[in-house]
């Protein structure tokens, strides 16, 4: 399968610890996904092993019909914008952006540009003097002005304040609308991100437990909500996951289709983040 990322039977070890295992993903053509798992789930290893950051024990990665491992022509597709800052001490916002350019042929330096004005990002800082914040601004840049046909974020908004998360979600979307590629993003605020992506992966305990269409997972159930004896009395029976209430208010989230739904209550689509909770809590 060309135009793709395909992971095989991956494995990762660290000692006794295993931190994947028998890992079988796909990350096809032009589609956003969002990469969600619990801490030490396995997320962060799994886009290290993508990348070449780490040696798997077992399995492969196919990009666009060739090994990934070892192999500059299929890791020039893909830009990683990781947590850690991997420059060395006193380079400056400008350097990372040179050095982006130099690796990668599409990159758009006068984009790159424009973004470090509208985020306030002082090209001449050192990397090292920035903010947790500004430092992720500035590796993010790098990634939206890559022009890789494969970006991957690693939870990309650390740091980041309400205005910074909402310009750079606005910006993810323009350049995807504009050039499409595949995107994959890590990152525990699910809320966020539920809008955008298109494919949800999750990751539990260095396993897949899913790998679905956004709006496949979203009608696996549906959210009621109302007086909550109304809501008690509906749901028994039924297959719960989440329940909320406020006062005498309840909303409850269920498995399956809605059915002879009483008058008295609202229906609404099912809720994401109350979704991976209970998956993953189970």
């Amino acid at each position: 399968m060309n135009n793709s990322i395909q992971v095989k039977d991956l494995t990762v070890q660290f000692g006794h610890f295993t931190a994947l295992e028998k890992i079988n993903v796909t990350f096809g053509e032009n589609r956003i996904y969002g990469l969600l798992g619990r801490n030490g789930a396995g997320k962060s290893t799994l886009l290290s092993a993508v990348n070449n950051r780490l040696f798997p024990n077992e399995g492969e990665v196919i990009i666009d019909g060739e090994r990934g491992m070892e192999n500059d022509n299929a890791q020039g597709k893909i830009y990683y914008m990781g947590e850690k800052n991997i420059y060395p001490d006193g380079t400056s916002v400008k350097q990372l952006l040179r050095w982006s350019r130099d690796f990668y042929p599409n990159f758009n330096m006068e984009y790159a540009c424009q973004l470090a004005e509208r985020f306030q990002l002082n090209q001449k800082k050192k990397l090292k003097s920035l903010s947790t914040g500004y430092l992720t601004i500035a590796k993010l840049i790098g990634a939206l002005a890559s022009g890789a046909p494969y970006t991957f974020f690693d939870e990309p908004v650390l740091g980041l304040d309400a205005n910074h998360r909402e310009l750079f979600y606005q910006e993810l979307i323009r350049q995807y609308s504009e050039f499409p590629r595949t995107i994959v993003i890590s990152t525990h605020l699910i809320e966020e991100v539920s809008d955008i992506i298109e494919q949800v992966v999750i990751i539990k305990d260095g396993r897949i437990l899913l790998d679905r269409p956004v709006e496949e997972v979203k009608q696996m159930g549906y959210m009621v909500s109302g007086k909550a004896a109304d809501v008690d009395a509906y749901c028994a029976g039924r297959q719960t996951i989440g329940e909320d209430q406020l006062g005498n208010l309840k909303r409850a989230c269920l498995l399956g289709q809605p059915e002879e739904v009483p008058a008295s209550l609202d229906i609404s689509a099912m809720d994401l983040q109350k979704l991976f909770v209970q998956l993953t809590n189970a």
